[in-house]
């Protein structure tokens, strides 16, 4: 036997089991046995996580989505605090500029409007930091409500 014939062997293997095993999925797949199968699986797992999540917020435990938000909301923080200090350095450098040119009293108002700047961005800052300190509320059940009383009977 040849290389060549080999090679051309080796080929309609492979053609025939791709095409043999594509075949067995697709009956696989259009079996209603194996379908209802599937889909009970699921709706098991999809039951399972929501069980999970009931079971956290019982034990008062953050999860996995808690935890996702919580990173977030974190980032979101840091790239404002970066976005403060390069604010900061740009006003360094302007009031460093403007040392050496313009007056004291035009200097002085534009640092206290930077200033002013500065501060409602850290008290934003200070607002998300309180946010993500917040213990989450408990997860618990609705209390039913009691029946309301029937008014007495006027004689």
């Amino acid at each position: 036997m040849t290389d060549a014939d080999a090679d051309s062997l080796r080929d309609r293997l492979g053609r025939q089991s791709e095409e043999t095993l594509a075949k067995l999925a697709q009956d696989l797949l259009e079996n209603p046995l194996v379908s209802g199968t599937i889909s009970r699986a699921f709706e098991a797992r999809e039951r399972a996580a929501q069980a999970q999540d009931a079971a956290l917020g019982a034990l008062n435990l953050p999860s996995a989505a808690d935890l996702e938000r919580l990173t977030r909301r974190v980032r979101s923080v840091s790239q404002r605090l970066e976005g403060i200090e390069d604010a900061v350095d740009r006003l360094d450098d302007r009031l460093a500029g403007q040392a050496r040119t313009g007056t004291a009293d035009d200097r002085l108002a534009a640092l206290e409007e930077r200033l002013a700047a500065v501060d409602a961005t850290l008290t934003a800052i200070a607002s998300s930091l309180a946010d993500l300190r917040a213990p989450a509320p408990a997860r618990r059940p609705a209390a039913k409500k009691p029946a309301a009383k029937k008014p007495a009977a006027e004689s």
